[in-house]
């Protein structure tokens, strides 16, 4: 079962620093983009830590509140060993419910590298519409 813990700023800090810490994870999280991730997250409300049955597998999150037009960009990222299994589309599903409905969001964006073909169907599983390319990015909305 997959779900979304809010990422606490302890941890994030701890992982941006590669301190320990005791929360149970993959051993493969955190992975390259986390690292970019909390770093533009910075922990704050909206970030997530993505749990299967209790374990960090990946994490998700929003880069912050809608914009004047109601819309956010999400994004997200599982660790290797989790991947293939559908977990990410659970994970996506439920952070666009979050953004959604505690969020206030109207639309939400993802913005994926053209050869990011796993993304890219994760996204279309869950209606979202390619919309074109900008600043070598697939723009999806939903």
């Amino acid at each position: 079962m997959i779900t979304l813990a809010p990422m606490t700023l302890d941890l994030a800090r701890k992982v941006l620093a590669f301190e320990p810490f005791d929360e149970p994870h993959a051993g493969d999280w955190p992975h390259e983009d986390t690292f970019d991730a909390l770093r533009m997250f910075e922990g704050g409300p909206g970030t997530f830590a993505i749990l299967q049955d209790g374990v960090i597998v990946g994490d998700c999150g929003w880069f912050g509140p809608p914009d004047e037009d109601g819309e956010v960009e999400v994004g997200y990222g599982l660790a290797a060993s989790a991947r293939g299994r559908g977990l990410g589309t659970e994970a996506v599903r439920l952070l666009v419910d979050w953004v959604k409905t505690e969020g206030g969001a109207r639309t939400v964006r993802a913005e994926v590298l053209p050869g990011n073909e796993p993304s890219l169907r994760l996204l279309a599983r869950l209606g979202f519409e390619d919309i074109g390319e900008r600043a070598g990015h697939r723009i999806l909305v939903l």
